[in-house]
């Protein structure tokens, strides 16, 4: 629970991110390229909000280690030659994706229920009775 207060909170409307890849960097997943002569790899990225990416490492490591898809992911990640440090940064991206979609679609689900109803939505909208 405090971990999607943490997202939310810090998020702040993820429709004002033009894509998926623009969370990412928000959040400090997205990759960084860097190359060595003939080797290419990627780093973490130092920057972005710390916050939303410490509480996407938590349900990372979480998912990671306990038995589900993130932990089948991270399996087939290593079993393909992946080190475990990069299966969780992978695992930490693909979170990521899924709560940029997750939130967008929630968005998105809210303003259409809100002109349906032609109201705004929340707790300031009921109508109390005169005292």
């Amino acid at each position: 629970m405090l971990s999607a207060a943490v997202i939310l909170g810090e998020t702040a409307g993820v429709g004002r991110f033009r894509s998926k890849a623009a969370f990412a960097r928000f959040n400090g997943t997205a990759p960084i390229p860097v190359w060595s002569a003939t080797t290419e790899r990627v780093r973490l990225s130092r920057g972005g909000n710390r916050r939303v990416n410490r509480v996407l490492h938590l349900i990372a490591v979480t998912q990671g280690c306990g038995a589900g898809p993130g932990k089948d992911y991270v399996d087939k990640l290593i079993a393909a030659g992946k080190t475990p440090t990069e299966a969780l940064r992978l695992l930490r991206r693909r979170l990521s994706d899924r709560v940029s979609r997750t939130l967008l679609a929630d968005e998105r689900r809210r303003a259409n229920s809100t002109r349906a109803s032609g109201s705004r939505p929340g707790w300031w909208c009921v109508s109390r009775p005169n005292r």
